[in-house]
């Protein structure tokens, strides 16, 4: 290292990042303290399903780093996820105004600046924020899933799997909170407790934790994000009409009252989505990129089966073109399982004002390659907005390390108004399709004997109920058409929507509007016995909107069972 001179070590860098295909501009490097705008450092776009990490200090630029590769994707026509924490994502739909000090920075890195907006769909888990309302079944969710929001044992989850198995096999949809008290509750019945025996059975005293365990989650308002209509994964796939990628950003203006939620919910849509996508081997561009910002959320006091789940998806998942940037402080915040996996590293600055964080550092060093730079110095004095960095080229080798300033993004590095994030969620054509809350028939009705109630209020933007005359009829054929691509193309199965029949008196490519098909509620079940014998006919409640049904069944007996996936949810749209 002391023996190679500036020019040399220029070289070696500058011919590690000479790349073939498509890439992501990631900035210039740094060398023996001087910025080389010729030495640029870049990320193959081929390579960005081998996954990432985007570490450092707070307030070292991790946010603004994935806001400036999201953007970069984008136009590349790669659709994104990005969990808003802060709010300053939002800035993706504003484009930047340029200063002088804006294009100094542009200037000495060699980057062609311009002020650009981009495509931007804002989500809200359950309705909490302005975005388009995300909603899960407890059924597609699954026991694994809920049992770390829930914070339940090993003991108490093995029990939660018992009761999925029962609600699966007879057919009981567990679509909110209630369905699912209510077969904790027949379960410990003189009714229902010998349902379980053969199995092992339900004690009353786990039944009665879990139980609480739901009170909590009502309490903390929870029940607004289990229920129906509920979010199509798939919805994340969308290119837009300029054939960019839609970046979508879930806004979690409550994460500090409901980490465990959000940290769990990221996960559900990466299994969703791993049970869903087919394999689709080396791509020149993945299908999708998620960044996971605050990732030590999802390890903290994770279980071992939870581990083992998320460890399972990253490693696979990349074979059916998704790639997963965890954004976080440190590397140690990772599992080693994990931090195997991710081939992309962008570092930024660490502190080393504590004993602990100068173990911190020295880890962090030790993950790296052999480099020519003194990384313990260099990553304790890196500006903000700088990061070392070393990805993976197109031969599946590790780049040099290099000290990068990185690019400065082209959309506001902060929040758009209110006012835009309004309008974008009121224009968009989702919001027919998710604004409103529905309650069919399930397990709640079927085991109780009451209809379903009534509808929920409309999300922010009060849309009509989805299929009022003239409402975003267009917007809505739109989603229809892209929602055929997207199974046709991507997912590669024949789509199950129909294709749009023209109106009558309309021209040829009129769709029409339709009302959501809802299902009548069922007759109320004898008060005594005969329960199993009045299930065996249940077939489950439609969901609104004209969505599929979320059981999937293997054959038409009674004690027919879901199929699984890895993390113990539902594949609702598999066949």
């Amino acid at each position: 290292m002391a023996n190679k001179t500036t020019a040399e070590k220029l070289a070696t860098i500058q011919k590690g990042y000479t790349l073939e295909g498509a890439t992501i501009e990631l900035g210039a490097a740094i060398v023996d303290g001087e910025l080389h705008k010729e030495a640029q450092v870049r990320l193959p776009l081929a390579m960005m399903n081998r996954h990432g990490l985007v570490a450092g200090a707070t307030g070292t630029g991790k946010t603004v780093t994935l806001h400036m590769m999201a953007e970069q994707l984008s136009t590349a026509g790669v659709p994104v996820f990005l969990a808003d924490i802060k709010g300053d994502l939002s800035g993706l739909a504003t484009a930047a105004t340029g200063s002088e000090k804006l294009k100094a920075r542009t200037d000495g890195i060699g980057q062609a600046w311009a002020g650009k907006t981009f495509p931007v769909e804002f989500l809200a888990l359950g309705g909490d924020g302005n975005g388009i309302p995300v909603r899960a079944t407890i059924t597609s969710f699954g026991p694994i899933l809920l049992s770390r929001v829930m914070e339940l044992n090993d003991t108490q989850e093995s029990s939660l799997q018992l009761i999925f198995h029962f609600a699966d096999k007879k057919n009981l949809e567990l679509v909110d909170l209630k369905d699912l008290r209510a077969v904790i509750q027949f379960l410990t019945s003189d009714e229902g407790k010998d349902e379980l025996e053969e199995l092992g059975g339900l004690s009353k005293a786990t039944a009665g934790v879990i139980l609480r365990e739901l009170i909590n989650l009502e309490a903390q308002g929870l029940e607004k994000f289990f229920g129906e209509p509920e979010f199509d994964t798939a919805e994340l796939l969308r290119t837009a009409p300029d054939g960019r990628g839609v970046v979508t950003c879930l806004e979690l203006p409550t994460l500090q009252t409901k980490p465990m939620l959000f940290s769990t919910f990221l996960m559900w849509l990466l299994a969703d989505l791993f049970e869903d996508l087919p394999e689709a081997g080396d791509l020149d561009k993945p299908k999708l990129v998620f960044f996971l910002d605050e990732a030590h959320l999802l390890f903290n006091d994770a279980s071992k089966a939870f581990l083992d789940a998320i460890t399972t998806t990253v490693r696979l998942i990349r074979s059916k073109g998704v790639g997963i940037f965890f954004v976080t402080q440190t590397p140690k915040d990772v599992p080693a399982d994990v931090l195997g996996q991710l081939a992309n590293r962008i570092q930024h600055a660490l502190r080393a004002f504590t004993p602990e964080d100068a173990k911190a550092l020295k880890a962090t060093v030790s993950t790296f390659p052999v480099s020519d730079y003194d990384l313990e110095e260099t990553l304790t004095s890196a500006g903000i907005g700088e990061a070392v960095i070393t990805v993976m080229n197109e031969r599946g080798a590790p780049t040099p390390v290099a000290l990068t300033r990185l690019r400065a993004p082209e959309s506001v590095m902060g929040p758009s108004t209110d006012e835009l994030v309004k309008s974008t969620v009121a224009g968009s054509a989702l919001l027919a399709k998710y604004g409103t809350a529905v309650d069919n028939v399930s397990a709640y009705e079927k085991l109780t004997g009451k209809g379903a109630a009534s509808t929920g209020e409309a999300a922010p933007g009060e849309p009509p109920v989805p299929g009022t005359a003239g409402h975003a009829r267009g917007g809505q054929a739109d989603v229809d058409a892209e929602a055929r691509r997207i199974e046709e193309e991507i997912l590669g199965r024949p789509s199950s929507r129909p294709a749009p029949a023209p109106e009558r008196g309309a021209g040829p490519d009129a769709a029409p509007a339709r009302a959501p098909r809802r299902r009548a509620p069922e007759p109320a079940a004898p008060t005594g016995g005969g329960m199993v014998g009045d299930l065996a006919g249940a077939l489950g409640g439609a969901l609104g909107g004209g969505l599929k049904s979320m059981v999937r069944s293997m054959g038409t007996q009674l004690g027919r069972e879901l199929l699984r996936g890895v993390f113990g949810t539902s594949s609702r749209r598999r066949r």
